[in-house]
């Protein structure tokens, strides 16, 4: 594939070679590879004893663990460090942890960092509420620290490993760059979580088959078992919030999960030279 024109903040992605596969296309600047992320983990909690707990287990995988103790402190070392992934209590002192991921998410030098959220806040409504935040996963206190590394790693993989597909991906007005991790949609540059991005990928690299939650809980969060499928959906809804009016072409397939119809890759390739 030739070398892509200047990125520009608006893009034309009209030309493409067949259905899925763009050969001409301007993507925004300033993106950042996700494997360009060191090994850091931000752990923000006001309790000295999580933190060790957390650090303790966190080191011993052979993380490098930064703490904070308060909502300001998190937000600066966020910054100053741009961790592979934050740890965040929602109840912080001075400043909550909604409103830490909701600042974080806000800012472009922190919105692509992944977050889990850990904390003592059980009830469905929180976990729903903190997903639509922008959260890549939400554990409960009391957990299994065993299980925490595990979702951290996960985590991890999934934000900074590259998609198998070398190409660009485009479905209608929706455009893809994997080795870039960046997204355009009707020409604007879309700004989305590591793991929104790796749903989008999969359900636009397997267009016209239906994605069940089951199958996205264990190739999106790396889950083997159906734990909360309706984390599937709450991260669906934002994605469409995202991509606007051309996420449309995302469909749900009541009672059992999400399309992207192959058709609508095809509806928009160019007919070929001469029989225009």
């Amino acid at each position: 594939m030739g070398a892509f024109p200047k990125m520009t903040q608006d893009c034309n992605i009209s030309s493409f070679d067949r259905p899925g596969r763009v050969t001409h296309c301007a993507f925004p600047d300033g993106a950042e590879s996700m494997n360009s992320r060191s090994t850091n983990i931000l752990v923000a909690d006001d309790e000295e004893d999580v933190l060790k707990l957390v650090g303790t287990n966190l080191k011993n995988a052979g993380f490098r663990v930064i703490n904070a103790e308060d909502g300001a402190t998190a937000i600066e070392k966020a910054r100053l460090h741009s961790p592979a992934l934050i740890v965040l209590d929602l109840m912080l002192p001075g400043m909550t942890g909604t409103e830490v991921c909701k600042t974080l998410r806000s800012d472009p030098e922190t919105a692509r960092i992944p977050i889990i959220m850990l904390t003592a806040k059980a009830e469905e409504a929180d976990r729903i509420a903190g997903l639509e935040l922008g959260a890549d996963d939400y554990i409960t206190k009391p957990f299994s620290p065993r299980e925490l590394v595990l979702r951290v790693k996960s985590v991890i993989r999934r934000s900074s490993g590259e998609p198998e597909a070398a190409d660009h991906l485009q479905v209608e007005e929706i455009l893809v760059d994997p080795s870039r991790h960046q997204v355009v949609a009707r020409g604007k540059a879309v700004e989305l979580t590591a793991t929104e991005f790796k749903l989008l990928v999969i359900l636009m690299e397997r267009r016209g088959r239906v994605q069940n939650r089951e199958r996205l809980l264990n190739d999106v969060w790396g889950y083997k078992a159906a734990i909360d499928t309706r984390t599937v959906d709450t991260h669906v809804r934002r994605l469409r919030e995202k991509l606007g009016g051309a996420a449309d072409c995302i469909e749900t397939v009541r009672g059992f999960g999400y399309r992207i119809e192959e058709n609508s890759a095809q509806a928009r390739r160019p007919a070929p030279a001469g029989r225009r």
